[in-house]
């Protein structure tokens, strides 16, 4: 678990659970849950990751529902690797599916990693509130996973944006939808064409941050959120639900563009798989320098 979190919250309750890319703890005092991301051998979303990720979300729904289980306001997603929320979709394995023109592995990757998006961006179906703590680089899938939640907060300095136009392949996991709603289709269509990385500031000043945190203190801009939506609970509820009505994907929306997503990755050529490899090659050197 992050160290300065658990300095900070000693009263923090371990979920049972074991996963082995995933690691939650529970804070009754806030009905808190925290679910730290720390996949190997690359900070990206594994196939283990996400599977960890779907039972998670089962285990809440049903603590939610048991009338005598954990209650639970806020689920906050955050990293157990400095320096890296994640780095997006597993490029070693969409290298070695698109070499063996394995479509239906693909589709069930990509399906798996909507399913993640589309649980997150609803807040489980649930009434809390779904919230992603960014303190290190969030690229492509990561920055996507970051956008579906309900509140993203960002420390200074940290890097995020969706490099997918590097290997001539497009964000297919809800990147366009979640931004559009938030900045716009012609922004959104801009910053995933460009292949830029931009830092929290420039993406708060954009509105795609909703909170900016000084560096290390992410963790007591979640609390400071808390506090501020706990003192008006009935407005801040009855916002995220407008927002809900206004800005909801549907599941089909998300499938659809997967679809697209499919094909794309088929066309790619060999060298858009060199550049994919080399991309792989630097999660890997990222996650050894971090580990």
């Amino acid at each position: 678990m992050n160290c300065a979190i658990a300095e900070r919250l000693p009263e923090i309750d371990s979920n049972t659970t074991h996963y082995s890319h995933l690691t939650t703890h529970y804070e009754s005092n806030h009905k808190l849950g925290w679910y730290f991301m720390h996949a190997s051998p690359r900070a990206c979303f594994t196939p283990t990751l996400l599977a960890e990720l779907q039972s998670h979300y089962a285990s809440v729904r049903a603590e939610i529902d048991n009338p005598v289980g954990r209650e639970y306001k806020y689920l906050v997603a955050v990293s157990d690797v400095p320096g890296v929320f994640n780095l997006g979709g597993d490029l070693e394995l969409f290298a070695r599916l698109i070499r063996a023109s394995d479509r239906d592995g693909l589709m069930k990757y990509a399906v798996s990693c909507i399913d993640a998006v589309y649980e997150t961006h609803v807040h489980l179906n649930r009434d809390i509130t779904t919230i992603s703590l960014v303190q290190g680089d969030a690229l492509g899938g990561g920055f996507e996973g970051a956008l579906s939640s309900n509140i993203l907060i960002a420390e200074r300095g940290t890097k995020m944006g969706l490099p997918e136009i590097l290997f001539n392949l497009f964000p297919g996991m809800g990147a366009y939808n979640l931004l559009s709603r938030k900045i716009g289709s012609s922004r959104a269509e801009q910053m995933i064409l460009s292949g830029q990385l931009y830092s929290a500031e420039e993406l708060y000043d954009m509105g795609v941050v909703d909170i900016l945190a000084e560096k290390g203190e992410g963790e007591l801009a979640v609390y400071d959120y808390i506090k501020r939506a706990e003192r008006a609970a009935n407005g801040y509820r009855a916002m995220r639900d407008v927002k809900d009505i206004n800005g909801r994907i549907s599941y089909q929306e998300l499938l659809d563009i997967t679809k697209i997503w499919v094909d794309a990755a088929l066309r790619l050529e060999k060298r858009d798989l060199r550049m994919m490899e080399r991309l792989v090659s630097r999660q890997t050197s990222n996650r050894l320098k971090t580990a």
